[in-house]
């Protein structure tokens, strides 16, 4: 059997989580989905879809879709699920996780690497973050939760965007990007995305593609640790102009960087670094993903992790005449920058 592909959908309290999940079952896709709720949502999906309301954990859906609520433990609800699709008691291709708004998507990314009975069965493609654009900016000061979704996210959906001025959206989304720059954004009204947005988005695939923003890699003279300029220097990004000139200072304690080189890895330097850095760090390391250029092989390396759980993977062979380079990208709470680049930098050949 093929393995089920798993979505977990995050966002603060009210970002509009339940809207898009509404639209994405609602819409006639011929897909059978089977959504998993923490029980103490805002609001549940159950009150214009569900067919029947029952105190079954596990409730069909008008649309062929079925809705279940986590009574124990996801990896136990996860094996449920599994088991009745095998028995043909349960007909569904795809699992979508909707968190609660103040979850850290941490430890329910890591049950799809830990858990061997569940990775056995299931696939986990993508983290998506739902950020509510009227609130984001006091969402993000007061609450690392809300930092934490953002540096988590494969894909970040921008909602209720109509409430506030441009002005502020582009900051947000100039915000947005120094926390996560892997992640796409796209503004949703009402939760109306395209299936393509949501699903088969292969975050967690160790495969060749690590986008980062192009004009990220290009800000690398910039200093990204909440764009410090000198007293009086001048600072033109159209982001940090607004009505009254007012200069916005985020010192978001969920940062990224990039290390990148031309020189090969040796293997063994890199696994030691990191392995020691991930025992220290781990909690804190929040998504790191690269693509590697390793001595000893013709083939690109793809490296990827989530808190203290890494993997590489062989990827496709260097072409001919391609430019052979490692670029990494470290997202997390307070990482040390410097000590990470040093360290990188150290473990090449």
């Amino acid at each position: 059997m093929s393995l089920i592909p798993a979505t977990i959908l995050t966002g603060f309290l009210g970002s509009g989580k339940t809207t898009l999940l509404k639209r994405v079952l609602a819409e006639a896709h011929g897909q059978k989905i089977a959504v998993i709720e923490n029980e103490f949502g805002e609001e549940n999906i159950d009150s214009d879809i569900l067919v029947s309301d029952t105190n079954e954990q596990i409730i069909q859906m008008s649309n062929g879709c079925i809705c279940c609520t986590i009574r124990e433990d996801l990896r136990a609800t996860l094996r449920d699920l599994a088991e009745k699709k095998r028995k043909g008691e349960l007909d569904f291709e795809r699992v979508v996780i909707e968190t609660t708004g103040l979850a850290d998507p941490g430890p329910v990314a890591q049950t799809f690497f830990m858990d061997d009975e569940i990775a056995e069965s299931y696939l986990l493609d993508s983290i998506l973050t739902l950020v509510d654009a009227k609130h984001a900016e006091q969402q993000l000061n007061d609450r690392q939760e809300a930092r934490r979704q953002v540096g988590f996210a494969d894909q970040i959906f921008i909602s209720k965007t109509d409430l506030v001025s441009k002005e502020e959206l582009d900051a947000l989304m100039h915000r947005l990007k120094h926390m996560n720059p892997r992640a796409p954004q796209k503004a949703v009204h009402f939760g109306e995305v395209a299936l393509s947005e949501v699903f088969d988005l292969r975050g967690f695939n160790l495969n060749a593609k690590l986008d980062i923003d192009p004009d990220f890699l290009k800000e690398d003279d910039h200093d990204h640790e909440g764009h410090d300029h000198a007293p009086g220097e001048a600072c033109d990004h159209p982001s940090h102009v607004h009505g009254g000139g007012h200069h916005h200072h985020h010192d978001d304690d969920v940062k990224s960087f990039v290390f990148k080189s031309d020189r090969a890895f040796d293997p063994a330097k890199l696994e030691d670094f990191l392995g020691a850095i991930v025992n220290i760090y781990g909690p804190r390391m929040l998504r790191y993903k690269g693509v590697l250029y390793m001595k000893g092989t013709d083939r690109k390396v793809i490296f990827q992790g989530v808190h203290q759980l890494m993997g590489s993977d062989l990827g496709p062979q260097w072409a001919d005449g391609e430019h052979r380079c490692s670029k990494m990208v470290f997202i997390g709470i307070d990482l040390p920058k410097d000590i990470l680049l040093q360290g990188m930098e150290q473990s090449l050949v």
